[in-house]
Protein backbone atom coordinates (compact mmCIF):
# COMPACT_ATOMS: atom_id res chain seq x y z
CA UNK A 1 0.00 0.00 0.00
CA UNK A 2 1.22 3.47 -0.92
CA UNK A 3 1.94 5.82 2.06
CA UNK A 4 0.29 9.07 1.91
CA UNK A 5 2.78 12.35 1.98
CA UNK A 6 1.92 14.68 4.70
CA UNK A 7 0.30 17.60 4.15
CA UNK A 8 1.93 21.50 4.77
CA UNK A 9 5.10 22.41 6.35
CA UNK A 10 6.86 20.44 8.93
CA UNK A 11 7.23 22.74 12.06
CA UNK A 12 9.91 23.39 14.16
CA UNK A 13 8.08 21.83 17.17
CA UNK A 14 5.49 19.48 15.86
CA UNK A 15 2.08 19.29 17.23
CA UNK A 16 0.60 16.15 18.63
CA UNK A 17 -1.91 16.06 15.30
CA UNK A 18 1.08 16.14 13.22
CA UNK A 19 2.78 13.57 15.12
CA UNK A 20 -0.37 11.20 15.16
CA UNK A 21 -1.01 11.95 11.32
CA UNK A 22 2.66 11.46 10.67
CA UNK A 23 2.48 8.18 11.96
CA UNK A 24 -1.01 7.33 10.66
CA UNK A 25 0.39 7.70 7.61
CA UNK A 26 3.38 5.08 8.33
CA UNK A 27 6.49 7.40 8.53
CA UNK A 28 9.16 6.96 11.16
CA UNK A 29 9.58 9.32 13.96
CA UNK A 30 12.80 11.37 13.64
CA UNK A 31 15.02 11.15 17.25
CA UNK A 32 13.91 14.38 18.26
CA UNK A 33 10.08 13.73 17.51
CA UNK A 34 10.34 10.71 19.85
CA UNK A 35 11.95 12.78 22.34
CA UNK A 36 9.50 14.99 22.39
CA UNK A 37 7.09 12.27 22.54
CA UNK A 38 8.52 10.81 25.46
CA UNK A 39 8.77 14.26 27.25
CA UNK A 40 5.59 15.12 26.71
CA UNK A 41 3.70 11.80 28.04
CA UNK A 42 6.10 12.21 31.28
CA UNK A 43 5.09 15.59 31.71
CA UNK A 44 1.58 15.40 31.52
CA UNK A 45 1.59 17.54 28.36
CA UNK A 46 -0.17 15.09 25.87
CA UNK A 47 -3.75 15.12 26.43
CA UNK A 48 -4.77 11.71 26.86
CA UNK A 49 -6.99 11.47 23.66
CA UNK A 50 -4.36 12.02 21.74
CA UNK A 51 -2.13 9.78 23.68
CA UNK A 52 -5.10 7.60 22.89
CA UNK A 53 -4.77 7.94 19.10
CA UNK A 54 -0.68 8.28 18.55
CA UNK A 55 -0.81 4.70 20.38
CA UNK A 56 -3.43 3.11 18.27
CA UNK A 57 -1.43 4.60 14.91
CA UNK A 58 1.77 3.11 16.45
CA UNK A 59 -0.31 -0.15 16.93
CA UNK A 60 -1.49 0.17 13.10
CA UNK A 61 1.63 1.21 11.41
CA UNK A 62 4.47 -0.56 14.03
CA UNK A 63 7.43 1.07 14.03
CA UNK A 64 11.15 0.38 12.51
CA UNK A 65 13.67 -0.77 14.84
CA UNK A 66 16.05 2.14 15.23
CA UNK A 67 13.08 4.46 15.70
CA UNK A 68 11.70 1.52 18.40
CA UNK A 69 14.98 1.67 20.01
CA UNK A 70 15.63 5.75 20.11
CA UNK A 71 11.76 5.29 21.81
CA UNK A 72 13.37 2.65 24.53
CA UNK A 73 16.54 4.87 25.04
CA UNK A 74 14.04 7.90 25.98
CA UNK A 75 11.92 5.85 27.97
CA UNK A 76 15.44 4.65 30.14
CA UNK A 77 16.29 8.62 30.18
CA UNK A 78 12.87 9.85 31.91
CA UNK A 79 13.88 8.02 35.33
CA UNK A 80 16.68 6.45 37.17
CA UNK A 81 19.30 3.88 35.98
CA UNK A 82 21.13 1.36 38.20
CA UNK A 83 24.83 1.23 37.71
CA UNK A 84 26.01 -2.06 38.37
CA UNK A 85 30.15 -1.82 36.82
CA UNK A 86 31.66 -1.99 40.07
CA UNK A 87 30.17 -5.80 39.89
CA UNK A 88 32.37 -7.47 37.92
CA UNK A 89 30.54 -10.61 37.54
CA UNK A 90 28.46 -10.74 33.99
CA UNK A 91 25.21 -9.39 34.05
CA UNK A 92 22.07 -11.35 32.55
CA UNK A 93 18.34 -10.44 32.56
CA UNK A 94 15.57 -12.99 32.05
CA UNK A 95 12.48 -11.85 30.66
CA UNK A 96 9.38 -13.62 29.71
CA UNK A 97 6.00 -12.71 28.64
CA UNK A 98 3.91 -15.11 31.03
CA UNK A 99 2.67 -18.03 31.42
CA UNK A 100 0.69 -21.00 33.49
CA UNK A 101 2.43 -23.05 35.65
CA UNK A 102 5.77 -21.26 35.08
CA UNK A 103 7.95 -20.83 37.48
CA UNK A 104 11.41 -20.38 35.45
CA UNK A 105 12.00 -17.31 36.93
CA UNK A 106 12.69 -18.33 40.15
CA UNK A 107 14.60 -21.60 39.32
CA UNK A 108 16.85 -19.76 36.14
CA UNK A 109 17.62 -16.85 38.73
CA UNK A 110 19.50 -19.15 40.85
CA UNK A 111 20.94 -21.24 38.39
CA UNK A 112 22.45 -18.22 37.13
CA UNK A 113 23.86 -16.70 40.36
CA UNK A 114 24.97 -20.44 41.49
CA UNK A 115 26.94 -20.08 37.75
CA UNK A 116 28.76 -16.86 38.27
CA UNK A 117 25.98 -14.85 36.72
CA UNK A 118 24.51 -11.44 38.27
CA UNK A 119 20.43 -11.85 36.96
CA UNK A 120 18.90 -8.80 38.11
CA UNK A 121 15.32 -9.27 38.40
CA UNK A 122 12.89 -6.46 38.66
CA UNK A 123 9.20 -6.65 36.61
CA UNK A 124 5.71 -5.59 36.32
CA UNK A 125 2.59 -5.48 34.83
CA UNK A 126 3.43 -7.58 31.40
CA UNK A 127 5.34 -9.85 32.62
CA UNK A 128 3.35 -12.37 33.63
CA UNK A 129 0.12 -14.24 33.02
CA UNK A 130 -2.75 -14.32 35.84
CA UNK A 131 -0.26 -15.48 38.63
CA UNK A 132 2.85 -13.08 39.04
CA UNK A 133 6.03 -14.44 40.15
CA UNK A 134 5.75 -11.97 42.82
CA UNK A 135 1.80 -13.33 43.85
CA UNK A 136 4.27 -16.76 44.36
CA UNK A 137 6.58 -15.22 46.16
CA UNK A 138 4.06 -13.41 48.61
CA UNK A 139 3.43 -16.90 49.87
CA UNK A 140 6.63 -16.85 51.64
CA UNK A 141 5.97 -15.45 54.96
CA UNK A 142 7.97 -12.03 55.12
CA UNK A 143 9.27 -12.39 52.12
CA UNK A 144 9.52 -8.56 50.70
CA UNK A 145 8.62 -8.01 47.19
CA UNK A 146 9.16 -4.27 47.14
CA UNK A 147 12.83 -3.24 47.15
CA UNK A 148 14.83 -0.08 47.19
CA UNK A 149 17.19 0.58 44.29
CA UNK A 150 19.75 0.73 46.88
CA UNK A 151 18.82 -2.60 48.25
CA UNK A 152 18.68 -4.48 44.86
CA UNK A 153 22.01 -3.13 44.02
CA UNK A 154 23.59 -4.51 47.45
CA UNK A 155 21.86 -8.01 47.03
CA UNK A 156 22.88 -8.42 43.57
CA UNK A 157 26.49 -7.76 44.72
CA UNK A 158 25.68 -9.96 47.47
CA UNK A 159 23.63 -12.88 46.61
CA UNK A 160 23.76 -12.58 42.87
CA UNK A 161 20.46 -12.57 42.42
CA UNK A 162 17.31 -10.20 43.55
CA UNK A 163 13.24 -10.86 42.27
CA UNK A 164 11.34 -7.72 43.02
CA UNK A 165 8.66 -5.36 41.69
CA UNK A 166 9.48 -2.75 39.24
CA UNK A 167 10.50 0.28 41.01
CA UNK A 168 8.33 3.34 39.80
CA UNK A 169 12.01 5.61 39.44
CA UNK A 170 12.52 3.26 36.82
CA UNK A 171 12.00 3.90 33.32
CA UNK A 172 8.32 5.89 35.33
CA UNK A 173 7.11 7.11 31.86
CA UNK A 174 6.02 3.41 30.82
CA UNK A 175 3.90 3.07 33.57
CA UNK A 176 2.06 5.90 31.73
CA UNK A 177 1.79 4.16 28.33
CA UNK A 178 0.84 1.17 29.47
CA UNK A 179 -1.90 2.35 31.18
CA UNK A 180 -3.02 3.92 27.97
CA UNK A 181 -2.33 0.54 26.09
CA UNK A 182 -5.24 -1.20 28.11
CA UNK A 183 -7.74 1.55 28.09
CA UNK A 184 -7.09 1.52 24.18
CA UNK A 185 -6.59 -2.50 23.55
CA UNK A 186 -3.18 -1.99 22.47
CA UNK A 187 -1.65 -4.23 24.39
CA UNK A 188 -0.08 -6.74 22.03
CA UNK A 189 1.55 -3.64 20.03
CA UNK A 190 4.81 -5.39 19.26
CA UNK A 191 7.29 -1.82 19.65
CA UNK A 192 5.47 -0.99 23.15
CA UNK A 193 6.00 -4.18 24.05
CA UNK A 194 9.59 -4.06 23.22
CA UNK A 195 10.13 -0.56 23.82
CA UNK A 196 8.85 -1.26 27.59
CA UNK A 197 10.75 -4.45 28.05
CA UNK A 198 13.91 -3.52 27.09
CA UNK A 199 13.74 0.05 28.89
CA UNK A 200 13.11 -1.48 31.79
CA UNK A 201 15.87 -4.12 32.18
CA UNK A 202 18.96 -2.17 30.65
CA UNK A 203 17.81 0.53 32.85
CA UNK A 204 18.64 -2.21 36.32
CA UNK A 205 22.00 -2.53 34.64
CA UNK A 206 21.62 -5.88 32.65
CA UNK A 207 24.19 -6.21 30.00
CA UNK A 208 22.01 -8.83 28.28
CA UNK A 209 18.65 -10.16 27.74
CA UNK A 210 17.65 -13.95 27.18
CA UNK A 211 14.31 -13.69 26.21
CA UNK A 212 11.23 -16.48 26.48
CA UNK A 213 8.46 -15.48 24.57
CA UNK A 214 5.28 -17.51 24.97
CA UNK A 215 2.73 -18.51 23.03
CA UNK A 216 -0.85 -20.24 23.10
CA UNK A 217 -3.97 -20.43 25.16
CA UNK A 218 -2.10 -20.19 28.36
CA UNK A 219 -0.36 -16.64 27.14
CA UNK A 220 -1.56 -12.82 26.25
CA UNK A 221 0.12 -13.93 22.69
CA UNK A 222 -2.21 -16.70 21.36
CA UNK A 223 -0.90 -16.17 17.73
CA UNK A 224 2.48 -18.05 16.64
CA UNK A 225 3.47 -16.03 14.22
CA UNK A 226 2.99 -13.09 16.24
CA UNK A 227 5.22 -14.53 19.18
CA UNK A 228 7.56 -15.12 16.34
CA UNK A 229 7.88 -11.54 15.19
CA UNK A 230 7.52 -10.09 18.73
CA UNK A 231 11.28 -12.32 19.55
CA UNK A 232 12.36 -11.22 16.31
CA UNK A 233 11.46 -7.26 16.65
CA UNK A 234 12.86 -7.38 20.56
CA UNK A 235 16.07 -9.11 19.42
CA UNK A 236 16.49 -6.61 16.57
CA UNK A 237 15.57 -3.69 18.36
CA UNK A 238 18.44 -4.92 21.41
CA UNK A 239 21.22 -5.27 19.21
CA UNK A 240 20.12 -1.91 17.94
CA UNK A 241 20.82 -0.14 21.03
CA UNK A 242 23.87 -2.36 21.52
CA UNK A 243 22.77 -4.97 24.24
CA UNK A 244 23.29 -9.23 23.42
CA UNK A 245 19.93 -10.58 23.39
CA UNK A 246 18.41 -14.40 22.66
CA UNK A 247 15.03 -15.21 22.33
CA UNK A 248 13.25 -18.62 22.02
CA UNK A 249 9.55 -19.14 21.37
CA UNK A 250 8.06 -21.85 23.35
CA UNK A 251 4.60 -23.30 23.99
CA UNK A 252 1.65 -22.24 26.50
CA UNK A 253 -0.86 -24.62 25.15
CA UNK A 254 -0.62 -26.38 28.75
CA UNK A 255 0.63 -25.66 32.26
CA UNK A 256 4.19 -25.51 32.98
CA UNK A 257 5.57 -28.29 34.85
CA UNK A 258 3.16 -30.26 37.90
CA UNK A 259 1.41 -27.63 39.42
CA UNK A 260 -0.30 -23.99 39.80
CA UNK A 261 -0.90 -21.97 42.45
CA UNK A 262 0.91 -19.31 44.21
CA UNK A 263 2.82 -21.25 47.05
CA UNK A 264 2.66 -24.57 44.94
CA UNK A 265 4.91 -23.27 42.43
CA UNK A 266 7.46 -22.28 44.57
CA UNK A 267 7.56 -25.71 46.45
CA UNK A 268 7.81 -27.13 43.17
CA UNK A 269 10.74 -24.39 41.66
CA UNK A 270 12.52 -25.82 45.20
CA UNK A 271 11.59 -29.60 44.31
CA UNK A 272 13.13 -29.00 40.87
CA UNK A 273 16.24 -27.59 42.11
CA UNK A 274 16.61 -30.41 44.46
CA UNK A 275 16.76 -32.48 41.55
CA UNK A 276 13.22 -33.04 40.81
CA UNK A 277 11.01 -31.82 37.70
CA UNK A 278 8.97 -32.52 34.98
CA UNK A 279 9.75 -33.57 31.85
CA UNK A 280 8.55 -30.08 29.93
CA UNK A 281 10.44 -28.27 33.19
CA UNK A 282 13.37 -29.89 32.71
CA UNK A 283 13.63 -29.10 28.64
CA UNK A 284 13.20 -25.39 29.39
CA UNK A 285 15.03 -24.94 32.46
CA UNK A 286 18.38 -26.20 30.28
CA UNK A 287 17.39 -24.30 27.35
CA UNK A 288 16.84 -21.17 29.19
CA UNK A 289 19.93 -21.40 31.09
CA UNK A 290 22.45 -23.04 28.92
CA UNK A 291 21.65 -19.40 26.61
CA UNK A 292 22.02 -17.23 29.68
CA UNK A 293 25.69 -18.91 30.30
CA UNK A 294 26.46 -18.26 26.78
CA UNK A 295 25.22 -14.82 26.42
CA UNK A 296 27.22 -13.84 29.68
CA UNK A 297 30.16 -15.72 28.65
CA UNK A 298 30.42 -17.89 31.36
CA UNK A 299 30.43 -21.12 28.97
CA UNK A 300 32.38 -21.18 25.69
CA UNK A 301 29.88 -23.88 23.97
CA UNK A 302 26.56 -25.12 24.13
CA UNK A 303 28.33 -28.64 25.75
CA UNK A 304 30.13 -26.41 28.71
CA UNK A 305 27.20 -24.70 29.01
CA UNK A 306 24.68 -27.70 29.43
CA UNK A 307 26.83 -29.32 32.02
CA UNK A 308 27.25 -26.20 34.44
CA UNK A 309 23.61 -26.00 34.21
CA UNK A 310 23.18 -29.92 35.14
CA UNK A 311 26.57 -29.29 37.87
CA UNK A 312 24.88 -26.42 39.98
CA UNK A 313 21.43 -28.54 40.14
CA UNK A 314 23.01 -31.93 41.14
CA UNK A 315 25.81 -30.56 43.44
CA UNK A 316 22.44 -28.33 45.10
CA UNK A 317 24.21 -24.96 44.82
CA UNK A 318 21.08 -23.64 42.63
CA UNK A 319 18.57 -24.99 44.97
CA UNK A 320 21.15 -23.17 48.24
CA UNK A 321 20.82 -19.79 46.03
CA UNK A 322 17.23 -20.01 45.54
CA UNK A 323 17.15 -20.11 49.79
CA UNK A 324 19.77 -17.28 50.29
CA UNK A 325 18.04 -14.83 47.58
CA UNK A 326 14.57 -15.97 49.84
CA UNK A 327 16.07 -15.29 52.74
CA UNK A 328 17.77 -11.91 51.80
CA UNK A 329 14.22 -10.66 51.02
CA UNK A 330 12.94 -11.41 54.24
CA UNK A 331 11.76 -15.33 53.43
CA UNK A 332 11.07 -17.88 56.23
CA UNK A 333 9.11 -20.94 56.67
CA UNK A 334 10.18 -23.88 57.60
CA UNK A 335 8.69 -25.60 54.05
CA UNK A 336 11.00 -23.80 52.21
CA UNK A 337 13.19 -26.55 53.30
CA UNK A 338 11.56 -29.28 54.26
CA UNK A 339 7.98 -29.63 52.05
CA UNK A 340 6.12 -31.72 54.27
CA UNK A 341 5.48 -29.07 56.25
CA UNK A 342 3.68 -27.01 53.26
CA UNK A 343 0.52 -25.89 55.16
CA UNK A 344 -1.22 -27.77 52.20
CA UNK A 345 -4.87 -26.89 52.28
CA UNK A 346 -7.57 -28.81 54.48
CA UNK A 347 -9.33 -30.81 51.26
CA UNK A 348 -8.08 -32.46 48.51
CA UNK A 349 -10.07 -33.97 45.25
CA UNK A 350 -9.73 -35.29 42.43
CA UNK A 351 -10.74 -34.33 38.99
CA UNK A 352 -11.59 -37.32 37.22
CA UNK A 353 -11.73 -38.31 33.93
CA UNK A 354 -15.12 -38.32 32.33
CA UNK A 355 -14.09 -41.45 29.79
CA UNK A 356 -10.99 -43.29 28.77
CA UNK A 357 -8.87 -41.94 26.00
CA UNK A 358 -5.64 -39.74 25.41
CA UNK A 359 -5.42 -35.72 26.93
CA UNK A 360 -6.00 -34.29 23.57
CA UNK A 361 -6.11 -30.68 24.72
CA UNK A 362 -6.04 -28.07 28.09
CA UNK A 363 -6.78 -24.88 27.79
CA UNK A 364 -4.22 -23.74 30.32
CA UNK A 365 -5.76 -20.84 30.84
CA UNK A 366 -9.00 -22.02 32.14
CA UNK A 367 -6.89 -23.92 34.46
CA UNK A 368 -5.56 -20.54 35.74
CA UNK A 369 -8.74 -19.15 36.30
CA UNK A 370 -10.39 -21.98 37.94
CA UNK A 371 -7.36 -21.74 40.66
CA UNK A 372 -7.76 -18.17 40.85
CA UNK A 373 -11.48 -18.76 41.96
CA UNK A 374 -10.57 -21.50 44.01
CA UNK A 375 -7.75 -19.54 45.66
CA UNK A 376 -10.61 -16.32 46.63
CA UNK A 377 -12.31 -17.21 49.88
CA UNK A 378 -15.43 -15.82 50.73
CA UNK A 379 -14.40 -12.84 52.54
CA UNK A 380 -12.15 -11.93 48.71
CA UNK A 381 -8.66 -12.69 50.42
CA UNK A 382 -6.36 -14.59 47.92
CA UNK A 383 -5.31 -17.80 50.16
CA UNK A 384 -2.08 -18.48 48.88
CA UNK A 385 -1.80 -22.33 49.50
CA UNK A 386 -4.73 -23.20 47.30
CA UNK A 387 -4.01 -24.64 43.62
CA UNK A 388 -3.75 -27.96 41.73
CA UNK A 389 -1.15 -30.68 41.53
CA UNK A 390 -0.25 -33.65 39.29
CA UNK A 391 -1.23 -32.51 36.17
CA UNK A 392 -2.10 -34.67 33.58
CA UNK A 393 -0.32 -33.45 30.06
CA UNK A 394 -1.38 -33.56 26.73
CA UNK A 395 -0.46 -36.78 24.90
CA UNK A 396 -1.40 -39.30 28.57
CA UNK A 397 -3.65 -41.86 28.46
CA UNK A 398 -6.19 -42.05 30.99
CA UNK A 399 -9.15 -44.40 32.33
CA UNK A 400 -12.40 -43.69 32.83
CA UNK A 401 -12.02 -42.42 36.67
CA UNK A 402 -8.00 -41.87 36.50
CA UNK A 403 -7.53 -37.80 37.84
CA UNK A 404 -6.65 -35.73 35.40
CA UNK A 405 -5.41 -33.50 38.17
CA UNK A 406 -5.47 -32.96 41.98
CA UNK A 407 -7.31 -29.90 43.60
CA UNK A 408 -6.58 -28.57 46.67
CA UNK A 409 -8.65 -26.30 48.96
CA UNK A 410 -9.50 -24.52 51.84
CA UNK A 411 -12.68 -22.83 51.49
CA UNK A 412 -16.43 -23.98 49.53
CA UNK A 413 -17.54 -21.11 48.51
CA UNK A 414 -16.60 -20.55 45.08
CA UNK A 415 -15.99 -25.19 44.80
CA UNK A 416 -18.41 -25.73 42.09
CA UNK A 417 -17.26 -22.77 39.90
CA UNK A 418 -13.59 -23.13 39.83
CA UNK A 419 -14.17 -26.98 39.15
CA UNK A 420 -15.85 -26.19 35.90
CA UNK A 421 -12.84 -24.29 34.96
CA UNK A 422 -10.60 -27.01 35.58
CA UNK A 423 -13.20 -29.58 33.76
CA UNK A 424 -13.88 -27.82 30.71
CA UNK A 425 -9.96 -27.22 30.37
CA UNK A 426 -9.65 -30.82 29.44
CA UNK A 427 -10.50 -32.38 26.12
CA UNK A 428 -9.93 -36.07 25.28
CA UNK A 429 -9.79 -38.41 22.37
CA UNK A 430 -9.59 -41.73 21.57
CA UNK A 431 -6.48 -41.36 20.01
CA UNK A 432 -2.79 -39.67 21.04
CA UNK A 433 -1.75 -36.69 19.83
CA UNK A 434 1.92 -35.63 19.61
CA UNK A 435 2.87 -34.11 22.56
CA UNK A 436 3.89 -30.22 21.38
CA UNK A 437 7.60 -29.61 21.21
CA UNK A 438 8.49 -26.90 24.19
CA UNK A 439 10.61 -24.82 22.04
CA UNK A 440 9.43 -23.61 19.25
CA UNK A 441 12.20 -21.59 17.65
CA UNK A 442 14.93 -19.70 18.38
CA UNK A 443 15.86 -16.17 17.54
CA UNK A 444 19.38 -14.57 18.34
Amino acid sequence: MAIRKLTGKVPSKPSYAYLIEKKREGHEFTEDEVRNIVDSILDDDMPDYQMAALIMAIFFKDMAAQETAVFADEMILTGETLELSSITRPKVAKYSTGGVGDKTTLILSAIGAACGVVVPGMSSHDEDFVITVHNKLSSIPGFKTNLSLDEFFKQLSKVGCAICEHDNKISPVDAKIYKMRQMTATIPSLPLITASVLSKKFAVGADGLVVDVKWGNGSFLRDLEQAKQLARTITRVARVMKHRCVALVTDMNQPLGNSVGMGLEVLEALDFLRGNGTEDMKELVLKLGMEILRLAGVAGSTLSAKQSVERVIEDGSAYKKLLEMIKAQGGAAPWLEDPSKYPMPKHSRKLPAPKRGYVHNINAGMIARGVQILSTTKSGKIDPYVGVTEIKKVGTQVKQGEPLLMIHYNDETNLDSGIDYLRNAYRLAPRRPNPPSIVVERVA
